[in-house]
């Protein structure tokens, strides 16, 4: 006998989000904030909620939990996907949600000196992706989930896909690392030979692709090029795959770079990237420019590196240093 019930709230949700592509990391944080949601209202259905509802929970978010405005815009995003998505229904503006203040703290920033000698306290594939980070102002992610066909060695370039915001974008490859990133694809080549030898060597494909092309999983060019050491049970199709290396094993590597070298400075995966941006700025390029590469929508978000220079965008110099 077929079961006619119809699936639950956080199913429909979880449906609704993997039809729209959106990725693991985005499905968990929704419905992570949807299970919080319906608990502090005392498990009621979403459906006889409204705008009333929602701006107490986001409000009791920012005065109470004190979150940061990007965790609270994170969590209205989840909210509001909910009822537009699943739901079918439309909340008036919500103009009584408590905001929580947008932090106002220049990003780190690392000299050349110091991203020196952090990176010189790294060895192997993690001196090799940490040199990417900086060398091309990548994200972390970005950087975990790059294809081999993504890497242009004649061109010297790389094609990030799937940045922020589902866009795409070119940034640089450096000229320096084109010898070592060959080596080390030589050894993730022979890594993938030996999957198709043990009956594997399937790659996650994004969207339909896998539909579409059914061979291309395992082709060479849609290989990672920081493959995990151990192939795992991919969590939505149950299939046994190697994935991309975690993030973590990069983000522990350089928590103790930056404790070995000394560093006085909180500095990150995402340090680097920062570092990129200013150090572009320090030689000269153009702000332009260097949103291309960093993928920014809007110049502004850009213009922050200016004021890590302390000299603005007009570069004035202090009377005293004349």
């Amino acid at each position: 006998m077929m079961n006619d019930k119809p699936p639950k709230l956080l199913e429909q949700l979880r449906n609704a989000i993997r039809s729209r592509h959106y990725s693991l990391r985005t499905e968990r944080a929704y419905l992570g904030w949807i299970k919080r949601f319906i608990l502090f209202h005392h498990k009621q259905h979403p459906r006889d909620l409204g705008a009333v509802e929602v701006e107490a929970f986001l409000s009791h978010l920012a005065v109470h939990d004190s979150v940061a405005a990007s965790t609270q815009s994170q969590a209205l995003s989840a909210i509001l996907f909910l009822y537009k998505e699943v739901l079918a229904i439309s909340l008036p503006w919500l103009d009584g949600i408590t905001r929580a203040k947008p932090s106002q703290h220049l990003p780190v920033v690392l000299t050349t000196a110091e991203v020196q000698a952090l990176l010189v306290q790294l060895d192997g594939t993690r001196a090799l992706m940490a040199q990417l980070l900086y060398g091309t102002g990548m994200r972390l992610m970005e950087c975990m989930r790059l294809r081999v066909k993504d890497v242009d060695f004649a061109q010297g370039q790389i094609m990030v896909r799937d940045g922020k915001g589902m866009k795409d974008r070119v940034t640089l490859l450096p000229q320096r690392l084109i010898e070592p990133l060959q080596r080390h694809l030589a050894k993730v080549q022979a890594l993938h030979r030996q999957d198709l030898e043990d009956g594997f060597g399937e790659v996650f494909l994004p969207f339909a692709l896998s539909r579409k092309y059914p061979n291309a999983g395992r082709e060479w060019g849609w290989q990672y090029v920081f493959p995990a050491s151990r192939r795992g049970i991919d969590p939505l199709s149950g299939v046994e795959r190697r994935h991309h290396l975690d993030e973590k094993v990069l983000q522990r590597a350089i928590r103790a770079a930056v404790q070995a070298a000394k560093l006085s400075k909180p500095a990150s995966c995402h340090t680097l990237r920062h570092s990129f941006a200013t150090h572009l700025l320090q030689a000269g390029y153009d702000i332009r420019t260097i949103q291309e590469l960093l993928g920014h929508k809007d110049v502004s978000t850009t213009m922050i590196y200016t004021h890590v220079l302390n000299r603005g965008g007009s570069g004035v110099i202090s009377p005293l240093d004349r």
